[in-house]
């Protein structure tokens, strides 16, 4: 999966700030959002919301076998998720449906971020590769 070249480790410790920085605010707003909410409920949503952090925190210790191309990535849907992630929890974008209920970004958000990690991540490799057989054959 390497092409010799390994995820630098500045861009690696980079991503997992970003990543901490971004489950610490979830939760942070997760528990201000969840004052009402059954402590249980309130567990449950914690768990869910930390979910994509805990997968990008994962992927990025296991990144350092990676192509820089993947790793940039990751670091790049790492920035992503969190950046998102903090300004739909915080309020700075709302997206409930009309009438919808309160929990609806604390319930898409964590799978929507899921998805864009098992999406993006391997057409980093891809790309990376491509760009591999183009050099090799050039």
């Amino acid at each position: 999966m390497t092409d010799g070249r390994a995820v630098p480790s500045v861009l690696r410790g980079t991503a997992l700030v970003v990543a901490s920085v971004g489950a610490v605010g979830s939760v942070a707003l997760t528990i201000r959002a969840g004052e009402r909410t059954p402590r249980f409920l309130l567990v449950l949503f914690i768990g869910w919301v930390l979910a994509p952090f805990v997968v990008l925190l994962w992927a990025n210790a296991a990144s350092m076998r990676w192509s820089v191309a993947t790793g940039v990535t990751l670091f790049l849907v790492t920035l992503v998720v969190a950046v998102v992630s903090l300004a739909v929890y915080g309020e700075l974008v709302d997206v409930r449906p009309p009438g919808g209920a309160n929990a609806v970004p604390y319930v898409v958000v964590p799978p929507a971020s899921m998805i864009l990690v098992a999406i993006m991540v391997p057409i980093g490799e891809i790309t990376a590769r491509r760009r591999r057989r183009r050099r090799a054959g050039a």
